[in-house]
């Protein structure tokens, strides 16, 4: 696998005349210098817009305004700490991620599981992150018996039956699953601190789209409606690929 490792933020900012502002930290310093680091492999992130609100769902719904993520190379310890210490030394540059009223209800570390590519990308599963998109859906759901049969069997499902449905949806490239880890710890800065859970009690699917997210969401529920519920919904939203300049 080209990352063994994901991050997962998901940002929350009280106040919405600051998110131009927070873009273009976000885009034009945080995330370049993240980027330029040896042991990311990529980055990306995503706005959830205020007209996806009807169409999400979960715990978190209405908590998140930004999906922000990250894959890391091996060794994975070495590439985290160097992350950790970009974080640190951006703190000491007066560039750092302490934001007024921002918020971070996920700050956690996740194992890529599997990634699908539908036909019509052609790409392999690993080129899929790097591919342009128009967003993705993101479904977050927690299983409280994380390695009980009733999970394993939501788990086969959806590697077997329900992905396999969704990459024949109009206007979906690919998909990637993730499990979580381990909540972030960073080693300096005074970051809300994400509860720490037992290691795949919190399950990540990420969609990716060639077409409107909003357009493509309708459809995507139509085949997950075809399909028994599995553990504790966090959040199933579209979120929107961020353009620079254009969307702040």
């Amino acid at each position: 696998m080209f990352a063994p490792l994901a991050f997962f933020s998901f940002v929350r900012l009280d106040d919405r005349s600051l998110h131009g502002d927070y873009n273009r930290w976000h885009q034009l310093d945080h995330r370049p210098e993240n980027l330029a680091l040896p042991g990311v492999a990529w980055g990306d992130r995503w706005d959830v817009r205020p007209e996806y609100a009807e169409l999400a769902d979960g715990s978190l719904s209405g908590a998140v305004d930004f999906v922000a993520m990250y894959w890391f190379r091996d060794p994975v310890d070495e590439s985290v700490a160097a992350w950790d210490a970009l974080g640190e030394a951006s703190f000491q540059w007066g560039r750092g991620p302490l934001i007024p009223g921002i918020h971070r209800p996920m700050l956690a570390f996740f194992r890529p599981v599997k990634g699908y590519a539908a036909a019509r990308a052609l790409v392999d599963p690993e080129v899929l992150p790097y591919r342009p998109h128009r967003g993705i859906h993101l479904t977050a759901t927690r299983f409280t018996d994380p390695h009980g049969g009733e999970t394993h069997e939501a788990h086969r499902r959806e590697d077997r039956e329900l992905i396999p449905a969704l990459l024949d949806v109009d206007g979906v490239a690919g998909a990637w699953t993730f499990s979580y880890s381990h909540p972030q710890r960073h080693s300096s800065l005074p970051f809300d601190e994400t509860p720490a859970d037992p290691p795949g009690s919190i399950r990540i699917r990420l969609v990716y789209l060639e077409d409107d997210p909003a357009d493509v969401t309708p459809r995507l529920r139509a085949v997950e409606d075809g399909f028994p519920e599995a553990g504790e919904r966090m959040l199933s939203t579209p979120v929107k690929t961020i353009i620079p300049w254009q969307d702040w």
